[in-house]
């Protein structure tokens, strides 16, 4: 995936975050260029979602700046909101309602001209023109989540959060987000990622964060990220060192539960 030469889509720069005398975030700094995929990875507790949050202007940081689409998430969290779309963990799809009238519902309280016209063009978009007229509650998990998706872009935000998007899915399931996903920066639309999955930030991202114990701790490229760890010869066959083995190596203990105190201290949910 190509990116243009231009200012960062999001700019995170000494983000800290706190509950009491919990740390959840501890001066986090990245970049996203526009029109690329980045994958923030970590595992559960990590600070994937307080972070997301705070970019999204749900929550106020302790100290630290952010930028979205050149808007400051502190100062200017109405342009901020205008500029992105959030997609959570589940999707959040009315299931009475037809996949069209999803649609067409967002359309309406966005107020857009023709909704049903915008609400067609999402459907098939998105692969789901023949499913349009049935209710959502029918939908198979990888159609529910691609209509979610499709609701959260009506109006053609420039910035997406993807918290966390294939969570419960089965493996089919999983390829048709991935698929939409690549579709979506293909067409500009720069998306930051979040993912405890070690493939999925390998199929899907430009560049890839890992986030440990409140802390960037690695961001670079896939290829950057393989060149941490030596290559292994196995009967001198050079095997290069998998996401998985990089990951690893880096954080060590994944058993941090940074976000679940977080969430029992100060209301934050998972």
């Amino acid at each position: 995936m190509t990116t243009m030469m231009r200012d960062p889509a999001i700019r995170v720069r000494a983000i800290t975050k706190s509950y009491k005398d919990l740390h959840v975030l501890r001066g986090v700094d990245f970049d996203v260029a526009a029109g690329s995929i980045f994958a923030l990875l970590g595992s559960n507790g990590a600070g994937k979602t307080t972070l997301v949050r705070i970019l999204s202007t749900l929550l106020k940081a302790n100290t630290g700046t952010a930028t979205v689409h050149g808007f400051d998430v502190s100062s200017a969290p109405g342009d901020v909101r205008r500029s992105i779309s959030l997609t959570g963990q589940f999707a959040a799809v009315d299931e009475v309602l037809t996949g069209r009238e999803n649609l067409v519902l967002v359309a309406k309280l966005r107020h857009l001209k023709n909704p049903g016209a915008i609400a067609d063009d999402m459907l098939a978009r998105f692969s789901l023109a023949d499913a349009g007229n049935r209710r959502a509650a029918t939908y198979s998990g990888g159609m529910r989540r691609r209509l979610d998706i499709a609701m959260s872009l009506v109006g053609n935000p420039p910035v997406v959060f993807l918290d966390e998007p294939t969570t419960g899915l089965d493996p089919q399931a999983r390829i048709e987000v991935w698929q939409t996903v690549k579709q979506l920066a293909k067409d500009g639309t720069t998306i930051l990622l979040t993912t405890q999955y070690l493939d999925e930030a390998e199929q899907l991202a430009d560049r890839i964060a890992i986030l440990h114990k409140g802390t960037i701790i690695q961001n670079g490229t896939l290829a950057e990220l393989k060149q941490l760890l030596p290559s292994a010869k196995v009967e001198y066959v050079e095997k290069q060192p998998t996401l998985e083995d990089v990951f690893l190596a880096l954080v060590g203990d994944t058993s941090d539960t940074v976000d679940k105190a977080a969430m029992s201290v100060g209301g934050e949910s998972r």
